[in-house]
């Protein structure tokens, strides 16, 4: 899916209108497109992200770099998320959700704010991937349903949403089920990972470098089984 100058694609909101931008991810021999307002990829990104904030331009209508290394992982993972029930969290732009749905999951996407899961939606639908959305609040949950996997890209930035996290994680994983997690190592998810895994649950890690130039942006991708 390309984009011209001429004629671009604009996300409208009550911030103002934005033109969308398009990021390809390929993997395992296939290829998925996201269009979002613009890529976080250094701390400078992150501080005009934080600006943006200030405009009620939601954050997940950029695009973050934990979301692209979980769409890395998911997609060098193709065996383990077909036939499989997926929840995505805090999905914004949806990449992650969008590749696992791509490769035979049955996916669910969760966001707080309508606007992204507006794009999550048109995402979704711009890669032929059937994808379920909903609305939802962590601090006040109400989803019964197991899932064998539960997605969150950069979602243990807030140290008052952790404990309703893992609430999520305890209550909505069906047996067997796993946690997959990106955070580029910022030190509360860090230090939330490490109770975790003194509680029991098998945590392991692979690291990611996201981004072109001399500072690519670190990313670590968490897999998280309870023990």
């Amino acid at each position: 899916m390309g984009e011209s100058d001429d004629d671009p694609e604009i996300l409208e909101t009550s911030a103002g209108d934005f033109r969308l931008l398009e990021y390809r991810l390929r993997g395992g021999g296939r290829e998925w497109s996201v269009r979002h307002v613009g890529a976080i990829l250094t701390d400078e990104d992150e501080t005009r992200a934080i600006v943006r904030k200030t405009n009620r331009l939601p954050y997940g209508v950029s695009l973050w770099p934990s979301a692209i290394a979980l769409g890395h992982e998911v997609a060098g993972r193709a065996g383990e998320f077909r036939g499989r029930r997926v929840l995505e969290l805090g999905a914004g732009a949806g990449l992650p959700g969008i590749v696992a749905a791509s490769l035979g999951a049955s996916v669910v996407q969760t966001d707080k704010d309508e606007l992204a899961l507006h794009l999550a939606r048109r995402n979704a639908e711009s890669n032929g991937a059937a994808v379920e959305h909903r609305q939802g609040d962590w601090e006040q949950w109400d989803d019964p349903a197991r899932y064998d996997w539960i997605l969150g890209a950069d979602v243990l930035y807030g140290d008052s949403l952790r404990p309703a996290l893992r609430r999520i994680f305890e209550g909505n994983l069906a047996p067997g089920g796993r946690v997959l997690l990106a955070d580029p190592h910022r030190p509360g998810a860090v230090a939330f990972l490490e109770t975790l895994e003194a509680d029991g649950w098998r945590v392991s890690y692979t690291k990611y470098d996201i981004g072109e130039g001399d500072s690519p942006r670190a990313v670590g991708v968490f897999e998280a089984t309870p023990g």
